[in-house]
Formats: C-alpha cells, sequence, structure tokens
C-alpha cells in the first residue's frame, strides 16, 4: 500500500514546531553551543558576556542548520529522505529559509552588541559554514569550512571579554583539529545518501576506512596539542586523564567505524571534543 505524504497544512502547529527544530539539527547545535558556552565561562568574562556569546552561537547554530535543510530540501526529497522535514511535507523549504535568515540576522546583531572583534570572528565562522552548506561540500575543500570554524571557536570566548583578545595558537589549532575529525565522521552515514544526489566531499572521494582513520587522528592530534600548548598550567594527572579518555573514544570510535559507520561514531567524536573542550576551560580558569 502506498503511504500518503503529509502536506505542510495538514500537521499541526506543534508539529511544525517540532519539526522545525529537527531541522536545526539539534544534536550538534547544542554541542557546539555547549562548547562556546564553556569556554566562555571559563574565560571569566562575566555573567553577561556569557550569556551573550551562548545568545550568539545558539542561533548562530540555528541558522546553519536550517539553511543546509532548506539548501538540500530538493536533493532529500529526489531520494526519498522520509527523516527529513522539509522531504517528508511535515514543514515547508521556505519556512525552514525564513527561520534560517532571521536566527543569522539575530546571531550578527547580538555579536555586534558584544564587539566588534567578536562580531567579525563570528561572521567569518558563519560565514564559512554557510558556505560548506551552499557549495564547498561538493567539493575536495568540504574539510576546510569546519576546521576553520571550529578553529575560531575558541576565540569567541577571548574576544567576548570587556577587553578582547584572539585565545592562544593551540586552542585554536585543537579546535580546527576538532573540525577536521567532525566533519570527516558526519559525513560517514550520509555516504550512500550524498552519492546520490552529487555530494561528493572529501569524506566521500576518500571514502569510509580513511575518512574514519583520519577523523579520530586529528582527534588525538588534538590532545596532544592540548596537552602541550597548556603545558605547566593544567596538572599533569589531569591531562594524562583527558588524553586516556579522548583515546579510549577514537579506539571505540575507530572500530565502530570500521565494522559499521554511523551516527555512533559521530556521536564518539562530540564525546571526545567535548573532553576537549573541558581541558580547554580548566586551562583557562587555572591560568
Amino acid at each position: 500500500m502506498a503511504t500518503r505524504q503529509t502536506s505542510p497544512g495538514t500537521t499541526g502547529f506543534g508539529g511544525r514546531v517540532l519539526a522545525l527544530l529537527a531541522c536545526s539539527h539539534p544534536g550538534p547545535t547544542v554541542v557546539v553551543t555547549t562548547l562556546a558556552g564553556l569556554l566562555a565561562v571559563g574565560a571569566g568574562i562575566g555573567v553577561g558576556r556569557i550569556v551573550l556569546t551562548v545568545a550568539a552561537v545558539l542561533f548562530g547554530q540555528l541558522s546553519v542548520g536550517w539553511s543546509n535543510d532548506a539548501i538540500d530540501a530538493q536533493r532529500d526529497l529526489a531520494i526519498g529522505r522520509r527523516d527529513k522535514p522539509i522531504a517528508a511535507g511535515v514543514i515547508s523549504r521556505r519556512a525552514v529559509a525564513a527561520a534560517a535568515g532571521v536566527s543569522l540576522v539575530i546571531a550578527l546583531i547580538i555579536s555586534a552588541i558584544i564587539g566588534w572583534e567578536f562580531c567579525l570572528a563570528h561572521g567569518i565562522a558563519l560565514a564559512s559554514a554557510w558556505a560548506y552548506n551552499a557549495w564547498l561540500k561538493f567539493t575536495w575543500a568540504s574539510v576546510i569550512p569546519f576546521a576553520v570554524s571550529f578553529g575560531i571557536l575558541p576565540s569567541l570566548a577571548t574576544l567576548a571579554a570587556p577587553a578582547p583578545v584572539v585565545a592562544p595558537w593551540w586552542q585554536g589549532a585543537a579546535g580546527a583539529l576538532l573540525g577536521i575529525a567532525v566533519h570527516l565522521t558526519n559525513v560517514l552515514p550520509d555516504l550512500a545518501y550524498d552519492e546520490a544526489t552529487g555530494v561528493r566531499g572529501l569524506g566521500h572521494r576518500i571514502g569510509t576506512t580513511p575518512s574514519a582513520i583520519v577523523a579520530f587522528a586529528a582527534v588525538i592530534a588534538g590532545t596532544v596539542v592540548v596537552v602541550v600548548g597548556s603545558f605547566g598550567q593544567v596538572p599533569f594527572a589531569v591531562a594524562l586523564a583527558a588524553s586516556v579518555s579522548v583515546a579510549a573514544c577514537a579506539v571505540a570510535g575507530l572500530l565502530r567505524a570500521l565494522r559499521k559507520p554511523d551516527r555512533v561514531v559521530f556521536r564518539l567524536v562530540m564525546a571526545s571534543g567535548l573532553i576537549l573542550a573541558a581541558q580547554l576551560v580548566l586551562t583557562a580558569f587555572v591560568a
């Protein structure tokens, strides 16, 4: 029996709200916003600026998630992605695109309130993410926006301070390495869907197993960078425990990727990222 596709008009308001939230890619949005919040707390920039930083990053990430689903709507529909609210007919592409635009404007307004330095850095990070959604995901350069945006993330906390400064080099380097790992892992479960619609980024071109290997090598390299950069600021036992935890997540994720690449691998990378964030926060507190 054929399944009748639900149209936006036959879905209640609550259903459309839930669909809009689903289009925002809530998992990555929450994780990135949490990272920004933890780094801001560690930087000791004050409650008001912490709240503004979290709000700016949250609306920025919402705009990235919504723009991604709005841009991909036709491709998702073409291959029958029933897990995507727009393709399933639960919400319209126009509504999601409008939400993306509004949230982007709000993110930039809040960023400007914090300061022009923060606004510039956040604007570059968002431009990079939107460029990935619109074009770079089809190219070898698909990893660059992730490296750029995640590399900027630690500096958002320090640039939100009353006396703005760029974060230390090793924090930016660790963030960029984390971004590389997140990108290569995030594409693994969607390789078949993406190939069917012409999306061929770096992960698609080098394949599943090499992507997993590079992703977790990047996570481990990021941890090493943090340990080296924060040497003398964080107790050795704490640094060692964090490194072992990241290594454990990396090994578990690599084994999972070799057996069955899926979203679990992505979650393990993000778990490693939270551990890295905890290291950065601890460093900020004791520095």
